[in-house]
């Protein structure tokens, strides 16, 4: 099969790329600037373009079977995702594989899960084949965190005391795969999760037990997270975070019984632990050092 990967250089999506040139399937990445990724992968195809100059998407999407759809936080989110629908729509691609996020109810303030909405709807009514995914928080998003865990011996993420079922990007991507090259699961939104209830205190106590250090966790100070984390990005995005951790510290993030049943449907295999998602890591860190 011919598969497109709109967001083909992060963290998910170069994990997907991998996947599917593993199950010899033909990948074409669409990047703003191919030159700094060719080297990644050995077989993938690339097009110049950009969802935010609509022009630069024609041919994109020409002659592909399927195409993965990951949108990156931006204030103008949402047009980029209706432009890359209406793009793969044009193209004739018969199948579209969406990355959205969880949509609980009291979740749907929050900016960045707001504004797939508008992408969702888009999907739904353009006719193709399509399957959304709702991954929880991602385990890898601790790579941020690498200084902070082993030089300050704090985890600074604000998950509060609820919980969340955070999940592995190797299960989304491995999901993802699924959707996009096996059949039945068009029209279907599945929910991905790992398999522990994970506090901020919980994760605190994984990465103490496998750095041998104490690392405390950072706590639930909304006020002063926000006072560091304006200092290194922008002011929309620290306080897109800052909405979304007061959503987590407030309801957590946990998938129901029957979000586990329904995920196992697609992922077709158990998902990754958090202890050995930190085990990996911190023997990584280590040996980096």
């Amino acid at each position: 099969m011919k598969i497109g990967v709109i967001g083909g250089t992060g963290t998910v999506g170069s994990r997907l790329v991998r996947e599917l040139e593993e199950r010899n399937a033909f990948v074409r990445i669409l990047a703003r600037d191919p030159e700094k990724h060719q080297g990644r992968y050995s077989e993938a195809e690339w097009f110049r373009g950009d969802l935010e100059a609509p022009d630069s998407l024609e041919g994109a999407f020409d002659q592909l079977d399927a195409v993965f759809l990951l949108t990156s936080m931006a204030q103008n989110e949402t047009s980029q995702g209706i432009e890359a629908v209406t793009a793969v729509k044009k193209a004739g691609v018969r199948k579209i594989v969406f990355l959205s996020v969880p949509m609980m109810e009291h979740m749907l303030h929050i900016p960045h899960i707001k504004s797939k909405i508008g992408i969702e709807d888009a999907i739904k009514r353009s006719g193709m084949a399509y399957t959304i995914l709702r991954p929880n928080n991602f385990f890898q998003n601790d790579y941020w965190f690498r200084d902070a865990i082993l030089q300050n011996r704090v985890y600074p993420q604000p998950l509060g005391p609820v919980g969340l079922h955070r999940v592995d990007v190797g299960d989304i991507a491995h999901a993802a795969a699924n959707a996009l090259l096996l059949t039945g699961f068009e029209g279907g939104e599945y929910p991905l999760n790992g398999p522990e209830v994970l506090t901020g205190e919980a994760i605190a106590e994984t990465y103490s037990r496998h750095t041998g250090a104490d690392i405390r966790y950072f706590g639930d100070d909304l006020g002063a997270w926000y006072r560091q984390a304006a200092m290194t990005m922008p002011d929309w995005l620290a306080n897109d975070y800052r909405v979304m951790y007061k959503s987590f510290q407030q309801y957590g993030c946990l998938g129901t019984e029957q979000d586990f049943v329904r995920q196992k449907e697609l992922l077709l295999r158990e998902p990754r632990s958090f202890d050995a998602f930190v085990a990996e890591t911190i023997a990584g860190w280590k040996y980096d050092k």
